[in-house]
């Protein structure tokens, strides 16, 4: 696949896409939503503009995100500190650690066999930070263990692009059926449906909603 380099600097166009570095950055954004859309502006006016939430990239990144699934934050933050002192986060050392040395880390079998594929796929993450998304997703997926919301959750915060969403996240789901005001929480193929009228900026409504679900949490009560 062939496109132009990144660009911070004009709105996100298909061969032009865009990529979220600063705060401005999501400022501009969430302007260009609220002028197209009268229900993501009356979200705004309630969250005020969403943060950036960018995060580092990389394997120590990816490797997170493996340990964080269908764990406590608190368990997967343990867990993270056990692997960096290990040397977990080099895939090198992954390659040559034996199971016992990732047990002993909190890794159970079943995230063991994705930590090695992913440490076996050997990404060039330098290169990815100026792939296409879906060349992103493509390559991420690959790997045992990185579904493909973990891939454009990568995408979106580790890597800053404009145009990408994650519609099978509960929180945008939930998020856009107050806001949209729809009968039933969407699934994944609706959201994703729905998200498109969001292009260019897909990545800044899903911080909206992402904000705007946090809102909802505090006027429910959950915790």
């Amino acid at each position: 696949m062939t496109s132009t380099a990144p660009s911070s600097s004009s709105t996100p166009t298909p061969g032009n896409w865009r990529i979220i570095e600063t705060e401005a950055d999501v400022a501009e954004g969430a302007a260009w939503l609220a002028r197209e859309d009268p229900r993501l502006a009356a979200a705004l006016a309630r969250t005020g503009t969403p943060p950036l939430r960018r995060r580092p990239d990389g394997y120590a990144a990816l490797l997170g995100a493996i340990v964080s699934q269908q764990v406590s934050v608190a368990s997967a933050n343990a867990i993270v500190a056990r692997c960096e002192a290990g040397g977990l986060c080099d895939p090198a050392i992954v390659r040559a650690a034996s199971d016992d040395d990732m047990r002993a880390c909190g890794l159970s079998r079943q995230k063991i066999r994705y930590i090695r594929s992913l440490a076996e796929a050997r990404i060039d993450f330098d290169a990815l930070r100026h792939a296409p998304t879906d060349e992103v997703i493509a390559t991420l997926t690959q790997v045992a263990g990185v579904g493909r919301w973990t891939a454009e959750i990568y995408a979106m915060f580790s890597l800053g692009h404009a145009d990408v969403f994650a519609p099978n996240d509960l929180a945008l789901q939930e998020a856009a059926r107050d806001i949209l005001n729809l009968p039933e929480r969407p699934k994944e193929k609706e959201l994703r449906a729905l998200a498109e009228a969001w292009a260019p900026w897909r990545a800044v409504a899903a911080r909206l909603l992402f904000a705007y679900y946090a809102l909802m949490k505090k006027r429910e009560g959950i915790r």
